[in-house]
């Protein structure tokens, strides 16, 4: 059925399938209709499709309301539940408002403390509210110039002032964790530049007694130098980046015992002063916590435990070693059924990010058992929840597995990209999902499939526009061992007679996915900009990305802008063979590593093509953060072959097409040194090139400004290709 339709809308857009190598999925044009214009394709939220707030209320001592969804119906919070079909009124914003004493014209964010107690702030006030006696339970003024606000399961608080952890009671009072005087150590902060599924520096025990932090001492790390503009003379604020082969931060985990007030360090030392500790999680007992210790290499990974009170190493409980790389990115997570077993989820140990079930005493066994990487989304007593690419790496499906016996059920079936959010007894669970050709559905279902009902379909918010028509596809992967997954925008009123443009736009790094079977398939909006004005518009991604398995990810090793150059080539090489692609006419664009593989693809192969506009690139990796850049190039002292090969200082002289780069003056991820020793091989070798400097920017122009450096970029291929 599904051929056959697809059969239908290929014959209906004027063009056999056949004509365009690996089409799984077409959304046809709207003809009629408006045009963008830059703003609303930068600023334009009514381009997305509307959504609706939902949460599961948490459930009480006894597993009471843990089923009861919670959402807001204009001055009402309401509570849902399924099994009985009651809707309640949990709480007016009147009630809110008199309880507080604020002046809320609409229900603030809320935040569930637990089952009866709900949590919002207002002008740095904190509110707890009960909602079944509707009365205040306490606020208090937020400490001025707190930041990394975080609260504990009981009435404390923790927050970071400058580089200082903090933390205070429900009356306000504030007392300190840590005194740093050196402005090189810091507390209570993100560390090790976000990597390894780092977020945050702050880990309350969950009975609230204990308050586990993050303490790095930078005091090695280099500084680089970023230009403010914005005072008379200009000044420089110096930023600690510490670069690929350099010294790097001493990153500690220290627990403070509320009662004694003293904090005790983990004896984490395995692999010298320049390791990372990531995955913090406390075990039940609560005289425990677990940290996963990798070496500055990345090559080898302890799944440690230590006690609470003394910070002794107990024991290692499992380990991971590749001769790439190994990434931690998810603490584990104990089962509810039986507390000495926790799921851990790694792609070392079988290809591909499955789950496993391990104990306290390093017995591994490997729980979810497919070639495709998953997602832990929700666990009961009897099974474990997850998300999948099994069905498709652009699908995401949810599925259900029993602890014991092992059997499988799949919760979702409509093709589309599923997000879920499980209820805490897990008898029902959110499904959220759209497709290619669907804006957003938000469904209610039970996990036993017997319960469904649509909660809300949003409308096609681009229903008054010409939208060009959208394809999905595949073409193999340079070493054909993968299929490549690829989006195609054609130009308005295509004519397959004639022959267009092309810009291809390119991320191609690590932990991205820019082609999902998702409403218009992940589109930007900048993309149907330029398919309005007459482009084809082409984006793929390729080994290195993200959802495919280990060897996918880390055929990049060593090498970065490789493996993924060549597989965007097969790409370009399927375009080149299309009748309606003008070979002479083809762009690319990317930013950050886009930027990176946007040069490098211009440099290559400088006969294919004629344009390219590059944003924050990074030139060449040895400028680049020692977290990232040795995970992926490994150390410029052990692979010095490779970070030469790789580097684009190499290519500015095989540069033969225009090219614009743009970047961020204050840009804090991909430091200026970068891109303006690009620009001065440039000079060097006799080269022209193009530049422009946004003076306050960061890594990424955001807001007003986006418009001004979108406008630039699509001016430049209106110019020149």
């Amino acid at each position: 059925m599904k051929k056959i339709f697809m059969s239908l809308i290929a014959m209906g857009a004027g063009l056999s399938l056949a004509a365009q190598p690996g089409v799984i999925d077409v959304r046809p044009a709207t003809p009629e209709g408006k045009i963008l214009n830059m703003q609303e394709t930068i600023l334009g939220g009514h381009l997305r499709p509307a959504g609706r707030g939902y949460q599961w209320r948490p459930a009480d001592a006894r597993g009471g309301n843990g089923s009861q969804l919670v959402y807001v119906d204009s001055k009402l919070l309401v509570g849902y539940t399924p099994a009985d079909g009651k809707k309640v009124e949990i709480i007016t914003l009147d009630e809110i408002n008199a309880a507080a004493g604020t002046q809320f014209k609409g229900m603030p964010s809320v935040r569930w403390i637990d089952a009866e107690n709900i949590s919002f702030t207002n002008s740095g006030v904190y509110y707890k509210v009960n909602v079944s006696d509707k009365n205040l339970e306490y606020s208090f003024k937020m400490p001025a110039g707190a930041e990394n606000f975080t609260p504990s399961s009981g009435d404390l608080f923790a927050f970071t002032k400058k580089n200082n952890l903090f933390y205070c009671d429900k009356n306000g009072n504030v007392f300190p964790v840590s005194r740093n005087k050196n402005g090189n150590i810091i507390s209570g902060q993100t560390v090790s530049r976000n990597e390894f599924g780092i977020t945050g520096g702050i880990f309350w025990s969950p009975d609230s007694k204990l308050l586990g932090f993050y303490r790095k001492d930078e005091s090695r790390v280099s500084t680089f130098p970023l230009l403010d503009i914005n005072s008379r003379t200009g000044k420089l604020k110096e930023i600690k980046y510490p670069m690929a082969g350099m010294p790097s931060e001493n990153v500690r985990f220290g627990i403070y015992d509320i009662a004694s007030q003293t904090t005790i360090f983990l004896k984490a030392d395995d692999f010298g002063r320049e390791q990372y500790l990531t995955n913090i999680t406390w075990v039940p007992d609560g005289k425990h916590i677990l940290v996963q210790v990798l070496n500055r290499d990345q090559k080898h990974m302890k799944l440690n435990m230590y006690d609470v009170r003394t910070g002794d190493f107990v024991k290692t409980i499992l380990e991971e070693t590749n001769e790439k790389f190994v990434e931690p990115q998810d603490p584990v997570v104990f089962l509810k059924s039986d507390p000495e077993k926790f799921i851990y989820r790694t792609d070392n140990r079988d290809g591909y990010r499955n789950l496993y079930i391990c104990d306290l005493n390093g017995n591994v066994k490997r729980f979810t058992n497919v070639d495709a990487d998953v997602q832990y989304a929700g666990q009961d007593a009897k099974n474990i929840y997850y998300t999948s690419a099994e069905v498709s790496p652009v699908d995401n499906h949810l599925f259900r597995q029993e602890i014991k016996s092992g059997k499988k059920a799949a919760l979702t079936s409509v093709a589309g990209w599923h997000d879920v959010k499980l209820s805490p007894d897990g008898k029902y669970f959110i499904d959220t999902y759209s497709n290619l050709t669907t804006p957003r559905v938000i469904d209610l279902k039970s996990t036993d499939l017997k319960f469904d009902e649509n909660l809300f379909t949003a409308p096609d918010p681009v229903k008054d526009y010409a939208y060009c028509e959208i394809s999905l596809g595949t073409v193999k992967s340079a070493d054909g061992k993968f299929d490549n997954y690829y989006r195609l925008i054609k130009p308005k009123d295509f004519d397959p007679s004639k022959k267009y443009p092309v810009v291809v736009y390119v991320y191609g790094g690590p932990h991205s996915q820019l082609v999902k079977n998702t409403w218009l398939g992940e589109l930007r909006n900048w993309e149907m900009y330029m398919a309005q004005k007459g482009y084809l518009v082409y984006v793929q991604d390729n080994r290195g990305t993200s959802n495919r398995g280990a060897e996918f990810e880390k055929a990049i090793y060593g090498q970065c802008g490789q493996a993924e150059m060549a597989d965007q080539m097969e790409g370009v090489k399927m375009l080149m063979s299309l009748p309606y692609v003008d070979k002479d006419r083809i762009g690319v664009h990317g930013w950050s590593y886009g930027g990176f593989m946007t040069i490098s693809l211009i440099t290559n192969y400088p006969d294919i093509f004629k344009v390219a506009v590059a944003g924050g690139p990074v030139i060449d990796w040895k400028w680049y953060e020692v977290m990232y850049g040795e995970r992926y190039m490994d150390s410029p002292h052990r692979n010095a072959e490779g970070y030469e090969k790789v580097s684009l200082l190499n290519k500015a002289k095989d540069l033969k097409g225009k090219l614009l780069i743009c970047q961020g003056a204050v840009d804090n991820v991909v430091v200026w040194q970068h891109s303006l020793s690009f620009i001065r091989a440039c000079i060097v070798n006799n080269v022209q090139v193009d530049y422009f400097p946004y003076p306050c920017a960061e890594h990424n122009v955001l807001g007003k400004d986006r418009i001004h450096l979108m406008d630039k970029v699509t001016m430049y291929f209106e110019d020149y290709l």
